[in-house]
C-alpha cells in the first residue's frame, strides 16, 4: 500500500499508509491530518482540499480537470503546485508522494 507523506504548514509530517482508489483528500480526512477540511466530500466542489504536491511530483500526476482549475482560483497561495486532495486517487505510482497543506482552507 503506497505511503503519503501530509506536511503541515509549519512543517510536521504525518505518514499515512493508503489504499489505492481512495483520493489523497479521503485518506486525510479518514486518518485526521490537520488542514484538510474536505467540506465537499469530494465532489470538486469547495476546494477545501487544497494542497500544494511536492515539485517533483507534480508531472506525475494526472493533468488537472477544467472544473479543478476553475476550484483552484478561489484558494489562497495559489502556485504552480496547488492541486485539490479529492482528484487525486492514490496508487502504487504515488508511493511516497509528499503534499503540503496550506495555512488555512476557504
Amino acid at each position: 500500500m503506497p505511503i503519503i507523506t501530509y506536511v503541515s504548514h509549519d512543517g510536521t509530517e504525518r505518514r499515512v499508509t493508503v489504499d489505492s482508489g481512495v483520493t489523497l483528500m479521503d485518506a486525510a480526512v479518514d486518518n485526521n491530518v490537520p488542514g484538510i477540511d474536505g467540506d465537499c466530500g469530494g465532489e470538486c466542489a469547495c476546494a477545501t482540499c487544497h494542497i500544494h504536491v511536492a515539485s517533483d511530483w507534480v508531472d506525475r500526476l494526472p493533468t488537472a480537470s477544467e472544473q479543478e482549475r476553475s476550484m483552484l482560483e478561489f484558494c489562497e497561495g495559489l502556485d504552480s503546485c496547488s492541486r485539490l486532495g479529492c482528484q487525486i486517487p492514490v496508487d502504487d505510482d504515488l508511493d511516497g508522494i509528499t503534499v503540503t497543506t496550506p495555512i488555512a482552507q476557504h
